[in-house]
């Protein structure tokens, strides 16, 4: 019944999703999966950044269990980008995918990820990319055996596979001269210094409705890549949602120059 409930979600959610298009409004991409889908993401960034003063109107590929290169194969996102007006393009790959073996990841995650962007800035010049840096499983790679034959034995704790997610998605980040939404990095620090808050769900590797609060302050902070204090709480308790929300702005904000952000910054239609 669970797994009947998420896939009808996922279809739900799979291709495009419009929000209110407005002249006044930053056009965002999302490019994703379940990771996206769970708590309606764009949904929280949307509502952040506009209580910030930032408006955003999102369009959304999203579908459960996708990789890069599946979405790559979709027609009707190749052509979204091609035809442009986009200011932000958020991609994100399969959770697992950016973990394996170097050989598997150049092959896959780094080039579907460089056709995307090049699909982004062909369409739209002034685009900023922005790479959703994912999250470690629990315990270990749930879908290990699925991904890689043999196991892939260097992702088999949280520790290891998520210093393997940082990387591929930082090099991702670097060769495209993109941007980066450090998810992963604060999802660690969280773990390390708030165990308290459960950021997974029961399923040990989909994020909890405080795992997806702590994934829009990372791309609100990411895209006003300043300080800010938001009073959207989205049904968390108070204390929770100010640790989720000021670990997300310190690590954007502390780590500018990796996720590279020290570009020009913009808040008005091009």
């Amino acid at each position: 019944m669970k797994i009947r409930l998420f896939l009808a979600v996922s279809v739900l959610l799979v291709g495009i999703g419009v929000s209110a298009q407005k002249n006044d409004s930053l056009k965002i991409l999302w490019i994703g999966n379940s990771y996206t889908i769970y708590n309606n993401l764009p949904a929280m960034v949307t509502k952040i950044c506009g209580e910030q003063g930032v408006r955003l109107s999102s369009t959304c590929f999203l579908k459960g269990g996708e990789c890069l290169a599946g979405h790559y194969a979709n027609e009707r996102l190749i052509e979204a980008l091609k035809s442009g007006g986009w200011d932000y393009v958020v991609i994100q790959e399969h959770s697992a995918s950016p973990a394996q073996s170097t050989r598997e990841v150049i092959a896959n995650t780094y080039h579907y990820a460089h056709l995307l962007d090049s699909l982004a800035h062909d369409g739209s010049p002034n685009v900023h990319v922005i790479f959703y840096m994912t999250w470690a499983h629990n315990k270990t790679n749930a879908h290990n055996s699925k991904m890689s034959d043999p196991l892939y034995p260097l992702d088999e704790n949280y520790t290891d596979f998520q210093n393997h997610i940082r990387l591929s998605y930082l090099e991702m980040t670097y060769e495209n001269k993109a941007w980066c939404a450090p998810v992963g990095m604060a999802w660690q620090k969280v773990r390390q210094e708030h165990p308290e808050i459960g950021l997974y769900a029961k399923d040990n590797y989909h994020p909890s409705l405080a795992g997806s609060y702590l994934a829009a302050h990372c791309f609100v902070a990411t895209i006003l890549q300043r300080n800010y204090k938001s009073y959207l709480r989205f049904s968390l308790p108070p204390l929770h949602a100010n640790i989720l929300q000021q670990t997300a702005r310190k690590t954007v904000l502390d780590h500018k120059r990796i996720l590279g952000l020290e570009k020009p910054l913009f808040y008005k239609r091009k």
